[in-house]
């Protein structure tokens, strides 16, 4: 597979391809994401900064080929090797019906996806998911498009989606049209490394689209965590530049407890923390303390993602490991944006 660089055409066959198949990574927001001022379109409430993780790939492979067979209209589609819910095919189905409007391919279409990482857990399963969607449907479609237009496109799938487009830190402009709304790459000379913990792989209570909205129509902190998070990315991008990272971690940590924050402030209030939550967070600032580099982020879900130095993280992760027994922790580096390849997937 070859990678598509920031601002480089995905292609240049100006006609439909059969199959293609990308690849991306998941993504981690270091400042977060949370609500739609525009839910059609999938603009955010808030720019965002993320961090690309390699060693999490999903791979897709998409043809327009007729799908099934069943009905004229039938996209068949498999995500691990079994059939999704109703709920998630649905989303697939839509996904693809807008490439199908832009492109003017008409087929439904066979889609194979497979992870390597926990859906629907907090882990940004969908953003990796839907950057190779669109990856791949839009070049079986022959559609050329270049990275930004590209991240444009996945963000309709999955708004975090958008930023799995490109490796290493990216930040993603809100904007407030389709147009404006894309990511981009962040130049970065920072040894950065992301220790993962996961506590659960279990389902999430509620989706994160739901959660979002309802914090944003019934919790009275939403409005401030908007303005203070927007704060927060200039100070982040301040101290990238700067290469500080214990004011990066800082913020990145206040961010994200702002955000779980204001969610809990909902009506009715949406926790998705278990007590290992509660238990990481204390660990983390007990190893801070002693004079480690970490930083807790949580997304939509129970599992903490711990900023760290690059240099430092398999120290981070023995650390971890004693402190919070029967988890699974992991370090994961900085990793690259979505890979596209002609033809199915060897």
């Amino acid at each position: 597979m070859t990678a598509v660089p920031p601002g480089a055409a995905a292609g240049s066959s100006p006609s439909a391809i059969a199959t293609a198949t990308a690849s991306a990574n998941t993504n981690i927001a270091l400042i977060k994401y949370w609500g739609k001022v525009d839910e059609a379109q999938a603009i955010p409430a808030t720019s965002s900064l993320s961090l690309t993780l390699g060693g999490t790939r999903t791979t897709t492979t998409v043809s327009f080929d007729g799908g099934d067979g069943t009905a004229d209209t039938a996209d068949s589609v498999t995500i691990n090797g079994a059939s999704p819910s109703a709920v998630e095919l649905g989303r697939v189905t839509r996904f693809l019906d807008l490439v199908r409007a832009r492109s003017g391919v008409t087929a439904p279409a066979t889609v194979t996806s497979r992870a390597s990482v926990p859906l629907a857990a907090g882990l940004a399963s969908s953003a990796a998911g839907f950057a190779a969607l669109a990856a791949a449907a839009s070049r079986a479609a022959g559609m050329d498009l270049d990275g930004r237009e590209l991240s444009r496109l996945a963000r309709r799938g999955s708004g975090s989606a958008t930023r799995s487009v490109f490796g290493g830190l990216v930040l993603w402009n809100a904007g407030h049209d389709d147009a404006s709304s894309y990511a981009e790459p962040v130049a970065c000379e920072m040894d950065l490394a992301m220790v993962v913990v996961v506590l659960s792989q279990r389902y999430k209570p509620i989706s994160s689209t739901r959660a979002m909205r309802a914090t944003m129509s019934s919790s009275p902190l939403f409005p401030a965590w908007v303005e203070a998070s927007g704060r927060d990315l200039q100070v982040a991008l301040e101290a990238v530049r700067a290469g500080d990272l214990a004011r990066l971690g800082e913020i990145v940590e206040g961010n994200a407890l702002g955000m779980h924050a204001t969610m809990i402030a909902a009506r009715p209030g949406i926790i998705y923390w278990l007590p290992q939550t509660v238990a990481a967070l204390h660990a983390i600032r007990a190893m801070r303390e002693e004079g480690l580099p970490v930083w807790a982020t949580i997304d939509a879900g129970p599992n903490v993602k711990v900023l760290t130095e690059g240099a430092r993280a398999e120290e981070v992760a023995a650390a971890l490991r004693d402190r919070l027994t029967g988890t699974t922790v992991s370090v994961r580096r900085p990793g690259s944006g979505v890979r596209i390849k002609e033809g199915p997937c060897p």
